[in-house]
């Protein structure tokens, strides 16, 4: 057990006093449970093999406060973030608090402090991720306090997507543990986007769990845009359960400038004949340092996943991939693939690239493969040749890498500020250089 800040002991006294004010019933027995977990593990260490290429005892070592201002403290300055042309349900988050309950048709979005009071949530809530192998999201479990949950209806179809901003405030140093529990009922379908808004610059680190239970014939799409200052840390673990006949899009956008993003994605298909594709896209600058986890699990037959990320890594950034797609023996006439590829736009850039198979069944089409080089030189000087500037010539290349990924967004207007936000940091990266 590593153990090198203090914010360690701080959390072990932190729950420690808390404990006569603390919920009973299986609330209690979940966090009891969760705070042992992470009071055994301690925060993760680069000795431990999923945290090997990221360290993130550099990021612990602030004076965070551990409980932060109550949404009141921003004065209703800042609304939604803003995704022009966007058509949305807006709801916004003030350090990871819903004051009230929202209506949407065929949806209802509650404060998670709310919602549990209904003990058929415990049914959903930390179910199913494996808190023992995962620091963060146990230390998140033991200690959540505030976050929303949303609930599709039956064979509900949200007619616009849902866009959920969350406002934090940094004008001081502050961890946070927002949780999110969506629940996509049989036959319904339903577009969450999420995107940061951070007001100050002092250290910020969020550590955020986020659980989606997708029910049979039903459709979630789930984007998460992480484009946050430099003073900001986010570390992510995302569960999703998928029934049978059920399809799950996830779009993952890691782009500049927080220094630390770490995200877990972890994928059951836990029902016959389910659809999952998974996309990412990554463009660190700086040092800027940018890990993306999955893992894939195929526990029933006649299924399908699909696995893009891609990466353009700037200036002095580190990126990190590691990709596994688990496919168990019951998991017949399974289809899975996975794909990773990188483009160093500096030498001083890195990256470390790990997509694994392990292959349990045997009537199986599984494939996987990683790709790291840089700018296609032949390319950069045909455009060049052709009367384009030597920035516009990158910035079409860089767009060209990432089209795979970027078209496959079903928004057109997060589609086209995706695109903005890209375009702008390339052209900012020539202009350094």
């Amino acid at each position: 057990m590593i153990t090198t800040t203090t914010l360690y002991d701080r959390f072990i006294d932190l729950y420690k006093e808390n404990e006569t004010s603390r919920e009973e019933g299986w609330l209690k027995n979940l966090r009891d449970t969760a705070f042992e977990a992470f009071a055994t593990e301690g925060f993760p260490h680069i000795k431990m093999e999923d945290w090997r290429f990221t360290n993130v005892t550099p990021f612990l070592k602030e004076n965070y406060h551990l409980q932060p201002r109550r949404a009141a403290s921003l004065h209703g300055r800042h609304n939604a973030a803003q995704i022009p042309s966007l058509d949305a349900y807006e709801v916004v988050l003030k350090n990871g608090m819903l004051n009230e309950d929202i209506a949407i048709p065929g949806v209802k979005i509650s404060p998670l402090r709310t919602a549990l009071q209904n003990s058929n949530f415990q049914h959903y809530l930390g179910k199913y991720i494996p808190i023992h192998k995962h620091p963060f999201a146990a230390l998140n479990t033991a200690f959540f306090e505030h976050g929303i949950v949303i609930e599709v209806d039956k064979k509900a179809i949200c007619d616009k997507p849902v866009h959920i901003t969350h406002v934090y405030n940094a004008e001081e140093p502050v961890f946070v543990q927002p949780r999110i529990l969506i629940i996509a009922h049989p036959g319904s379908k339903v577009e969450i986007v999420e995107s940061l808004v951070v007001i100050g610059d002092k250290p910020l680190f969020i550590n955020s769990v986020s659980e989606c239970y997708i029910g049979e014939n039903a459709r979630a799409d789930q984007y998460n845009l992480q484009i946050a200052p430099v003073n900001t840390h986010i570390v992510n673990f995302k569960q999703t359960i998928q029934q049978s006949n059920s399809l799950y899009n996830n779009h993952t956008y890691n782009l500049p400038e927080a220094s630390l993003i770490r995200n877990n994605l972890h994928l059951d298909l836990n029902g016959v004949n389910t659809e999952s594709h998974l996309y990412g896209l990554y463009l660190p600058g700086g040092t800027q340092l940018t890990d993306n986890h999955t893992v894939v699990n195929h526990l029933f037959p006649n299924c399908f996943s699909n696995e893009l990320y891609k990466g353009v890594l700037r200036d002095s950034s580190r990126g990190v991939f590691s990709g596994r797609i688990y496919v168990h023996q019951d998991a017949q006439k399974t289809n899975a693939f996975q794909q990773n590829n990188n483009i160093l736009f500096s030498d001083n850039a890195t990256i470390d690239s790990k997509p694994q198979l392990e292959i349990f069944a045997d009537d199986v089409k599984c494939s996987h493969g990683s790709t790291v080089g840089s700018l296609n030189k032949e390319a950069l000087f045909y455009l060049r040749s052709r009367g384009i500037g030597e920035a516009a010539a990158r910035n079409l290349l860089v767009r060209a890498f990432a089209f795979d990924v970027t078209d496959k967004i079903q928004i057109p207007a997060v589609k086209d500020y995706i695109e903005q936000v890209i375009i702008h940091k390339m052209e900012e990266t020539h202009h350094e250089q």
